[in-house]
């Protein structure tokens, strides 16, 4: 609520034409200038404007305005409405993108596919201001131009600011982590620490009973800074000796059996 009547200059035209106030207390009241209160008493300002009363708005009393008049030092002030009015929200519409632009937001949209997988519709909807069949066709690539299409930075393009991407990334970025986690904790996905950790010498136990060679089951030794370097050369002498094994060797293991 403001300091102010709702309708300043008209409650100014209604205070000209029907009380002896001066034209400072109600330039001060109306948040005007004098000479613009001089200008209206005039008729050159406001000509057809009709007034409103105070009084009917519950914006000034009769005792205020009788006291006023009565002593121009005192100030008119608003009277406290018995309603509140509540401020109009203004409901947020989608972005307002220029006609020379409307062009490039496939462009958009396939860039922040491509290098932002993380970002769901709705994000790319309020970066770029398209709708949710655009996305949809540019990903499967079934847009009618895929094929003259070329992933384009949105900000670049100015259809969205570098900070607002920003944000986007983030936010995305913080829900796919809450989201591994969750998985993990129900086991359906493992850490990518288990999942390429070497093979143990329980695994290779296992396999030399099915083969039925139990002798020749290989540790594997945990590969750590001090020991690279060894298993460098392990490894090289291994391909060695697998070079020395010749056809004869393995026709002879044919003709035992």
């Amino acid at each position: 609520m403001t300091n102010g009547p709702l309708m300043p200059k008209a409650t100014a035209v209604w205070l000209v034409d029907n009380t002896a106030l001066t034209f400072d207390q109600i330039a001060d009241f109306c948040s005007l200038h004098p000479l613009e209160v001089k200008a209206i008493a005039d008729g050159d300002v406001a000509q057809g404007v009709r007034g409103q009363d105070p009084m009917q708005s519950g914006e000034l009393t009769r005792e205020s305005i009788e006291a006023a008049q009565n002593d121009s030092s005192i100030k008119l002030v608003l009277a406290k409405r018995k309603l509140v009015i509540p401020e109009a929200k203004t409901r947020k519409g989608p972005r307002y993108t220029p006609l020379s632009r409307r062009q490039d937001k496939p462009s958009s949209i396939l860039w922040l596919v491509k290098f932002h997988p993380e970002l769901v519709d709705s994000q790319v909807m309020k970066l770029v201001g398209t709708t949710k069949p655009t996305i949809k066709a540019i990903r499967e690539r079934s847009h009618w131009n895929i094929q003259n299409i070329k992933p384009i930075d949105p900000v670049a393009l100015g259809l969205c600011k570098q900070l607002e991407l920003d944000a986007a990334v983030a936010k995305a970025a913080a829900r796919a982590a809450k989201e591994r986690v969750k998985a993990i904790a129900a086991g359906t996905l493992l850490p990518t620490e288990e999942t390429t950790a070497p093979a143990y010498k329980k695994d290779n136990e296992h396999f030399a009973e099915i083969v039925g060679h139990i002798d020749d089951i290989v540790e594997v030794e945990e590969t750590t800074v001090d020991n690279l370097f060894d298993l460098d050369e392990k490894t090289k002498e291994v391909a060695e000796e697998d070079k020395k094994v010749s056809a004869a060797d393995v026709f002879a293991n044919f003709k035992k059996d």
